[in-house]
């Protein structure tokens, strides 16, 4: 079993080191990558022996190109070991060896321990080489399968050797072609007051951009992208559901720590937005090399850009506009447009854009802790500052207002210690229930009529009910819906109330808690339920109406997703799915989680 389970690993190993390989070396912009990769194309007409049982690995210069091109075969899943074979004897220990000595090179590797990561891998290969192909078909695969393996680390390696922290291309090439052209004509034309409020309203976050990028050492250019991105609204919202000035989706988002409740979402937060971007734009030229290959997939995704470069020539090398008419249509202006814009700004005049505005001056801020919720609109006036003033610094606050828990709100400088003065005599803020209803989809159902019926919009329930389209719904969905329509809900918010039933043929903890208000997660803590079956003619305590106490937690200090969701007996998939958390996600103390039913 340990020897499959190691092989299991060794099929997924290859698959990552595809999507490496292909970012890693196909797109370098290192001139030394470019000789390696054109030695590896004249290697390809010739194909070179395979190396000799106890042979080592040249160090000197990466695999040959069919090494590589060899390597991006599907990887078949070996079937397990029977539980009554040893596999640490034999072949199979001595390819399990191997495989830990290839899986110990990465470990050195990311610690940059380099001559350690060639010496494991030399030890992997002679190891791999001894085993001898005795016409056991499930050994030969194996074999087969970490000589790839092999050949992948030693290009990921050489890869990271060519591209050192710090080396990254502080400039973007700005290239003025027929499709950059026609993007400055729209610039000029019909998107030239588009452009002019974006420049101005730049002001107000690019000081902030500039600092943190430099010190990351990206190019400054890239506090342009705002501009094609959001026009630089920090709350603007795009038909892919992505948000902010950077337009991050809520699954990107997560990845880089951009937190999400009901009370803030931080994609909306100028400052960590740019955080988080600068950290996928990082990560995004590391793995494809260069700067506008590296935008495609900020627009993209990584993996449509990778797809698209499996598909290019060996000769390839970094030349994106190669790849570029194959890219999807929206990104085939994403990069044109922004480079449009670097090269108006480079250069104004030539363009016609003498007419510049002055961009918006930044407001100097300080951070003020707020312990409790309180509207936004009361700080203003308890600071005696303009209407929209604190919404305009803090625009991750969904509500216009600060959270129940501590809160560092960004106010103007100075201000601080008035508002410590006058915030104890402010009333603590709730927002109002809101009424949630049940509605089952029927044959001629759209998501529009539906909104219409309860005085809610299509966005609200798509977002209730995680729906990805507005366009797939089926008869019999039942959908939960805010219901607006005054007095709608008034059942939902009313007092619990204890009910005594007797399961029937047919009923399920879903239907029992639909009909009385509740949640399956509070009926099975109410009556000691370990699971979902039921019974008939079991009886059962539901306490009607109590769908809203038990909807809701807020994270303790040694909480962790598992023993929250134990402790609500849910299971923990559905928790992160109602609340778009991942198994990486970190959760804090004072943090609001949905608790799905």
């Amino acid at each position: 079993m340990a020897a499959a389970s190691r092989w299991g690993r060794v099929a997924l190993a290859g698959m990552t080191g595809l999507w490496l390989l292909v970012g890693g070396v196909a797109c370098s912009s290192n001139p030394e990558a470019k000789t390696a990769a054109a030695a590896q194309t004249a290697a390809a007409a010739e194909p070179e022996p395979p190396l000799a049982a106890g042979a080592r690995i040249r160090r000197d210069a990466p695999p040959s190109a069919d090494a590589v091109a060899a390597a991006v075969t599907v990887l078949p899943q070996v079937d397990e070991v029977p539980p009554e074979e040893d596999p640490t004897e034999g072949a199979e220990g001595q390819l399990a060896d191997a495989l830990e000595a290839y899986e110990s090179s990465e470990v050195f590797w990311q610690q940059g321990g380099f001559d350690d990561a060639f010496a494991a891998l030399d030890r992997a290969y002679e190891l791999m080489a001894a085993v001898p192909m005795n016409g056991d078909p499930a050994v030969n695969q194996e074999k087969d399968n970490l000589r790839r393996l092999i050949s992948h680390r030693l290009v990921e390696i050489y890869a990271s050797l060519q591209t050192t922290v710090g080396d990254m291309d502080r400039s973007i090439p700005l290239t003025v072609n027929d499709d950059v052209r026609a993007e400055i004509a729209r610039f000029q034309g019909p998107e030239r007051q588009f452009f002019l409020d974006s420049y101005s309203r730049s002001g107000l976050y690019r000081p902030m951009m500039l600092e943190a990028l430099r010190k990351a050492g990206l190019p400054e250019q890239l506090s342009w992208l705002p501009l094609v991105e959001s026009g630089f609204k920090a709350r603007a919202f795009s038909s892919a559901r992505a948000l902010g000035l950077w337009q991050f989706i809520s699954s990107t988002g997560y990845r880089y720590d951009l937190r999400r409740t009901p009370w803030v979402d931080q994609r909306m937060d100028p400052e960590a937005a740019t955080a988080a971007a600068i950290g996928y734009l990082t990560d995004l030229h590391g793995l494809f090399g260069d700067w506008l290959t590296a935008l495609a997939a900020y627009n993209c995704g990584e993996n449509a850009v990778f797809r698209v470069i499996q598909r290019q020539p060996v000769a390839y090398f970094d030349r994106f506009w190669d790849l570029y008419q194959q890219l999807p249509r929206e990104t085939r202006r994403y990069v044109p447009r922004f480079l449009a814009v670097l090269a108006i700004l480079d250069d104004p005049a030539a363009y016609g854009f003498d007419d510049l505005p002055e961009p918006l001056p930044a407001v100097p801020v300080e951070r003020y802790t707020v312990e409790r919720a309180l509207k936004l609109e009361a700080l203003n006036d308890a600071l005696s500052l303009p209407k929209g003033t604190l919404e305009g610094l803090n625009p991750e606050l969904r509500l216009s207002a600060t959270p129940p828990d501590p809160y560092a709100l960004r106010v103007p400088a100075g201000t601080a210690a008035s508002l410590a003065e006058r915030i104890a005599a402010l009333p603590e803020w709730a927002p109002a229930a809101q009424a949630i209803t049940t509605h089952r989809v029927r044959r001629g159902d759209t998501l529009s009529r539906v909104a219409a019926r309860y005085g809610t919009s299509v966005d609200q329930i798509m977002q209730l009910n995680h729906l990805r389209s507005a366009h797939r719904i089926f008869p019999g969905q039942q959908l939960q819906v805010p219901d607006r329509r005054g007095g709608g809900g008034a059942a939902a918010s009313a007092p619990a109330r204890e009910v005594r039933l007797r399961v029937q043929p047919g009923d399920s903890l879903w239907s029992i808690a639909q009909r009385y208000g509740t949640t399956t997660a509070r009926i099975r803590r109410d009556n000691g339920l370990a699971g979902d079956l039921l019974q008939p003619g079991q009886e059962l305590v539901v306490n009607a109406g109590s769908r809203g106490g038990g909807g809701a937690y807020t994270v303790r200090r040694g909480d962790t997703l598992g023993s929250i969701a134990r402790h609500h007996g849910v299971a923990l998939g559905k928790l992160l799915h109602e609340n778009d958390l991942s198994t990486r996600s970190t959760i804090f103390p004072g943090q609001t989680l949905r608790i799905p039913d």
